[in-house]
């Protein structure tokens, strides 16, 4: 078991697919042990969408995405904030924050780093460390966006767990084009962190904070 008893989980994805490629692992795990999991993306990027596909291709996909990864419909909470303008809106940003705080009143929550380089991430972050500095708090990994990142908590993790992440993340048809967006290298990513706690497979994140009961 991750966690002893049912957990009440929130990920925090600034764009829709980042909570997958961050933990979706994870995710899956704790949805088979029976916690509870939301998650909220605060951006599908429509500015970002390559001309072939509809503007808002990103909201198909991450419901698509989500039920992969077996997350109730609505446990899911999109918001439409531009990309890249994160930073332009950070009351407003920490307001929903607070808002999804007294309605999921969740114990553990997954963002992205605080030192992630991409400024909607960063805002994320660090808003999400306001609104939640009573729960737990991990950060999750993105390669791309972190120069250091300090691998304090790992998730031992099974085949099935990561067949889940890839299938979830091959639901992003709009995402395809980008370089770590297929399955290989998901799994290297999955194996690498594996051999380094002596597992098959395992997802890493940032402690940022830890509450024991």
């Amino acid at each position: 078991m991750l966690f002893k008893g049912k957990r009440r989980v929130l990920v925090l994805a600034p764009h829709t697919d980042d909570g997958e490629f961050g933990c979706g692992a994870t995710i899956a795990k704790l949805i088979k042990e029976g916690s509870d999991v939301f998650y909220a993306a605060f951006s599908a990027c429509e500015q970002s969408v390559l001309p072939e596909f509809p503007k808002d291709i990103l909201v198909t996909e991450v419901k698509a995405a989500t039920k992969e990864l077996g997350i109730p419909p609505e446990n899911l909470f999109l918001f439409d904030f531009q990309v890249r303008t994160f930073n332009f809106h950070r009351q407003c940003i920490l307001d929903r924050l607070i808002e999804l705080r007294k309605q999921i009143q969740p114990d553990t929550v997954f963002m992205p780093a605080l030192a992630d380089l991409h400024q909607d991430h960063q805002t994320i972050a660090q808003e999400g460390l306001r609104a939640f500095k009573f729960c737990s708090i991990l950060s999750y990994e993105m390669p791309w966006n972190n120069l250091n990142f300090n691998t304090s908590c790992f998730v031992h993790l099974t085949e099935e767990h990561v067949a889940t992440k890839v299938a979830a993340l091959a639901q992003y048809r709009s995402q395809q084009h980008r370089p770590y967006a297929n399955e290989e290298f998901i799994r290297a990513m999955a194996r690498m962190r594996g051999v380094q706690i002596n597992t098959q497979y395992a997802e890493t994140f940032e402690t940022v904070r830890w509450i024991l009961s």
